[in-house]
């Protein structure tokens, strides 16, 4: 994995979730879209990068164009008789905690190009004072997760559960009101992205 600068004391590594279908794009990748002259994946990782010490991208088509950008891609898992991918956020993160290296995961959506530069440290902050996993209050691709976690998410999965917020509830995740909603707005529409 590629380094990336220590600026908290327990390593963590980042994941941009950009693993959907798109629906409300036209089924565009989201993660390669043009917001204000820069793919949507550029500000996520130029946002994340700082904060984290290694980096993943979970994606599951144009994988030649993610891999270019030089940190390691990771596609979701399949469960039972559904082959396809696009199985939402929470197969994206346990792709993450299968591939990482360090025993915290964080989490980010790429459609989310104004999310904060010390996201990394509210979500610690939480995390510490609570020692537990922690996300952002109706936000919760927002997410601080440890690798102990990892199981229960393949169980999860497994039995054709895939909401995210009900996961975070059942492993105990603190969450954090969001402050500043402005900075979690998702761009999910091609309007959202002109505004």
């Amino acid at each position: 994995m590629n380094s990336v600068p220590n600026t908290h004391p327990e390593p963590t590594t980042g994941l941009i979730l950009c693993g959907g279908q798109g629906h409300r794009m036209g089924g565009q990748d989201k993660g390669l879209l043009d917001f204000h002259g820069r793919r949507l994946i550029e500000i996520a990782i130029d946002r994340l990068r700082p904060q984290v010490d290694a980096m993943l991208v979970n994606a599951n088509r144009n994988l030649p164009v993610y891999q270019a950008l030089g940190f390691p891609v990771v596609t979701d898992p399949h469960y039972g008789e559904d082959h396809l991918t696009f199985q939402g956020p929470l197969a994206g993160i346990l792709a993450g905690l299968n591939a990482m290296e360090h025993r915290w995961l964080v989490t980010v959506p790429c459609d989310c190009p104004l999310f904060p530069r010390d996201l990394v440290s509210q979500l610690r902050l939480a995390s510490a004072t609570f020692t537990r996993a922690a996300y952002i209050q109706s936000h919760p691709t927002f997410a601080l997760i440890p690798v102990s976690a990892k199981d229960h998410l393949n169980h999860f999965l497994q039995h054709g559960r895939r909401k995210l917020g009900q996961w975070l509830e059942e492993i105990g995740a603190y969450p954090i009101p969001p402050g500043d909603e402005s900075s979690f707005r998702n761009l999910n529409t091609p309007q959202d992205m002109v505004d």
